[in-house]
């Protein structure tokens, strides 16, 4: 497995290479985004690792870029920035995992392996390229979702929220259960990022339209069901 570290930090940089080595990962460094997007063309990496506070291009940049180029490579965001506000900015932008420094290397290998096992289970699904539910749906491989023939516009942690719904139709989902499947097993569920998540996609999946598919079940979860 190979692994790129987009971070300015060189003491950070060296603690990341001599932890991920130790794990038996294959580990480059970048200081900064232009350095990672031409070392990315020159070799195939399994992982990014991305820092936000990025010289001339941020990492939140650099992670829309590659979502758009390489959407298939998973992204991890290591970041002192720790605001609600940021995590999701970063979510939004296209990271699938996000940690806060400082950290702990432990956690780091286990995200790492969270992040690396969805996106194998990920790619193994899209054999199946289409999911539908009543009027919804979504395709895997183009990243298309509508309902009602009508295009619905998802950031990409959205996208994998409403996969992670429709590959359980009908099925009341804990909130511990999405954050394990949708963010990783150590996702920090004493927060409200489930609720904020669910409540962006039910006003787009939802908003304009008479039958609602994705609800609340106060105290127990949440359902994607064209029942009330």
């Amino acid at each position: 497995m190979r692994v790129l570290v987009v971070e300015d930090n060189q003491r950070v940089c060296s603690v990341l290479q001599k932890g991920l080595e130790s794990q038996n990962y294959q580990v480059n460094i970048a200081l900064d985004a232009e350095s990672a997007l031409k070392q990315i063309k020159l070799l195939d990496y399994d992982l990014l690792i991305i820092d936000i506070m990025l010289p001339r291009m941020s990492g939140i940049e650099l992670s829309k870029r590659m979502k758009c180029t390489y959407p298939k490579i998973p992204i991890i965001m290591l970041t002192a920035l720790g605001q609600i506000d940021e995590k999701i900015a970063g979510f939004d932008a296209g990271a699938d995992d996000y940690m806060v420094k400082p950290f702990d290397l432990r956690e780091l290998y286990a995200r790492i392996a969270a992040v690396l096992k969805r996106n194998k289970e990920f790619g193994s699904w899209e054999n199946n390229e289409s999911l539908n539910y009543d009027s919804l749906t979504l395709n895997l491989r183009s990243k298309n979702v509508s309902r009602d023939h009508i295009d619905i516009k998802l950031t990409p942690k959205e996208f994998d929220l409403l996969v992670f719904f429709m590959r359980h139709q009908e099925t009341l989902l804990r909130r511990d259960e999405i954050a394990r499947n949708v963010w990783g097993k150590n996702f920090d569920t004493g927060t409200n990022y489930i609720d904020v998540y669910i409540n962006y996609l039910r006003k787009k999946i939802d908003k304009d339209f008479i039958t609602k598919l994705i609800h609340n079940k106060s105290g127990h979860g949440f359902i994607l069901s064209n029942k009330e």
